[in-house]
């Protein structure tokens, strides 16, 4: 079985700071916004509307950033292939709000800061996802 999400690294201009929005999924983890595209979504369609469920902020896609590709395995369905895409995304709009029924929280941070989160608190898959982003928008990580 293959399952297809999306989502993405969402930054804002804030006071002339740059912010990267961060959320904490239910198990704890710092991680970036995705989900499960649906019937007849583009996977461009799929991260945007994930991002608003998921933290309430619209936003504009920039850029592709990275697919990443894993599996997993579930009792009932066996092993899942599964593919995420991963977009730079421009917050346009909405308030800041966590899906509760989904993540623990959301949250803007410092690019450094969201960086040292992932380090120590992400998933290791992401590493290179918020990376790329961060390098996109002129902050230099490892």
């Amino acid at each position: 079985m293959k399952e297809i999400s999306a989502g993405g690294v969402v930054y804002r201009h804030k006071d002339k700071t740059l912010q990267i929005q961060m959320i904490q999924d239910r198990y704890g983890k710092i991680t970036l916004p995705k989900g499960k595209m649906e019937p007849g979504e583009t996977v461009e369609q799929t991260a945007l509307r994930e991002i608003l469920e998921e933290t309430g902020i619209e936003g504009r896609i920039v850029e592709p950033l990275e697919t990443i590709a894993y599996q997993f395995s579930l009792p009932e369905k066996g092993i899942v292939d599964k593919e995420v895409h991963y977009y730079l995304v421009e917050a346009t709009g909405g308030e800041l709000q966590a899906q509760i029924e989904e993540i623990r929280g959301v949250e803007w941070l410092h690019p450094l800061d969201a960086w040292l989160k992932q380090k120590h608190s992400g998933y290791g898959n992401n590493e290179s996802v918020l990376g790329k982003a961060l390098q996109r928008l002129g902050y230099e990580v490892n």
